[in-house]
């Protein structure tokens, strides 16, 4: 077993897997750069190493800094938590040439499903139902224009190495194409330094749907139902809640079925999401995500796991401590995400915290690493806290949430939490009837922004 661990991240994540190491009796190192001195993963964890200036990029996103820290203080593995380097096949590679463990799949899974055309190539080769669409990479507007006719509109135009939202742009029309095409590529080029796009029927409708799925890197796999990430913002989440209050036991059993049996094929390790679009009864690759998923709350709070304790065992090279017959799902659960930002804009809000208190009571879990006097530094992701609740059913979860948000305070600096409020009145939200685009046409019409 591990005696100490890395944790290459920051914030709430860095904090999630600081217990999960107490629990196991691992110790834990925490990095951090200078302006993240007092956070409070640096204050948890057993050891600490500043590892650079505010920038991320001198900082967190620092190989030979992560590298270093491991050998100062003896840790013989690191677990990356989410973004960051956490799906960086190439920082993978690093960690074990230097007879360290990454605790998440291999440098080739990250390298195959970082990339989004190998990444549907390869899903379709394994069963997995994908968008309609080109097969691989558009080289020119022409060839884009002949697809768009073949498939037919309305397309997405997306970067090969995308995300975020970032190097994608819809073409309602034949019309569109050219400027949705030349945009995408500029972004992508931009934004990722390749500027190769591929194309997708865009569903006018859908709901994203992901299934978490969990693989021992010997053949072996699990999936862990799914999570319904439909209300999101500029393609960001915002509100995720498992199980989707559209999907049926029998849709569940087969896609999560099929998502297990890939991920076993290929003997993925550790932790993974595959994320669809949902539409008509039918389920529409679009990536999976190598890694912890920020929403992952909400499935340990429906199945009772600890998928960071179940990360940390894998990769000693233990067995899973569970398989498909032990995972019941058991009530509803919710996340949402609170930001330090300002609406109606949302305009990042950095800034001093004056007075914070975490919510409690029966099914109520906060995960954030804030504290009273806590200075949020504008260096980094403006997300504070995820308020994570858990019911008997949906309606208990939607109750337990507005009673929660109801006892949150964060002062000195303005939150999305008004926001949340605002969503619980909304009777789309109760009955569970929104789609990816609900979202921002609510913010178009209640705040004027999207």
């Amino acid at each position: 077993m591990f005696d100490k661990i890395l944790i290459a991240n920051r914030g709430e994540i860095a904090l999630r897997v600081i217990r999960a190491c107490r629990e196991m009796g691992i110790q834990s190192v925490a990095v951090h750069s200078t302006a993240d001195a007092d956070a409070m993963h640096v204050r948890m964890a057993d050891e600490s190493v500043c590892i650079g200036p505010p920038s991320g990029t001198q900082s967190y996103l620092s190989i030979p800094a992560i590298i270093s820290a491991c050998e100062i203080t003896g840790a013989q593995a690191i677990h990356p938590g989410y973004g960051f380097l956490s799906e960086n096949a190439n920082f993978v590679q690093i960690v074990e040439d230097h007879g360290l463990t990454f605790i998440g799949p291999t440098a080739e899974h990250i390298r195959v499903m970082g990339d989004k055309i190998t990444a549907k190539d390869t899903m379709k080769e394994l069963g997995v139902p994908c968008v309609p669409g080109s097969d691989g990479g558009v080289p020119d507007l022409e060839t884009a224009k002949k697809i768009g006719e073949d498939i037919g509109y309305p397309v997405i135009i997306k970067a090969t190495a995308g995300g975020g939202g970032r190097g994608m742009k819809v073409a309602k029309t034949a019309a569109d194409m050219e400027q949705a095409f030349m945009t995408a590529r500029a972004e992508g080029k931009a934004a990722f330094g390749n500027d190769e796009v591929y194309i997708e029927k865009y569903l006018t409708t859908p709901r994203h749907i992901e299934i978490q799925v969990f693989g021992d890197g010997k053949g072996k796999a699990v999936h862990l139902g799914e999570r319904d990430c439909s209300l999101q913002r500029r393609h960001q989440k915002v509100f995720e809640e498992a199980p989707g209050p559209c999907i049926t036991p029998e849709e569940r059993a087969r896609i999560g079925k099929t998502c297990a049996e890939a991920v076993a094929k290929i003997n993925y390790i550790g932790a993974g999401t595959i994320e669809f679009l949902y539409e008509n009864g039918e389920f529409y690759f679009i990536e999976m995500n190598t890694r912890l998923q920020v929403e992952h709350p909400v499935t340990e709070g429906i199945f009772g796991v600890d998928l960071v304790r179940e990360q940390i065992r894998v990769a000693e090279g233990l067995p899973m401590s569970f398989s498909q017959d032990d995972l019941e799902i058991n009530g509803h659960s919710i996340e949402v995400r609170i930001n330090a930002e300002k609406l109606p804009n949302f305009a990042p809000c950095p800034g001093k915290i004056t007075q914070y208190h975490a919510p409690g009571g029966l099914g109520v879990r906060m995960d954030s690493a804030l504290y009273d006097g806590y200075s949020i530094p504008p260096y980094y992701d403006s997300l504070i806290g995820k308020l994570i609740v858990h019911g008997r059913d949906r309606p208990e979860a939607l109750a337990r949430l507005s009673r929660a948000l109801g006892e949150l305070i964060v002062d000195g600096v303005d939150t999305t939490v008004p926001l949340f409020h605002a969503l619980l009145e909304e009777k789309d939200i109760h009955t569970g009837e929104y789609n990816i685009h609900w979202l921002e046409h609510w913010l178009e019409t209640n705040l004027g922004n999207a």
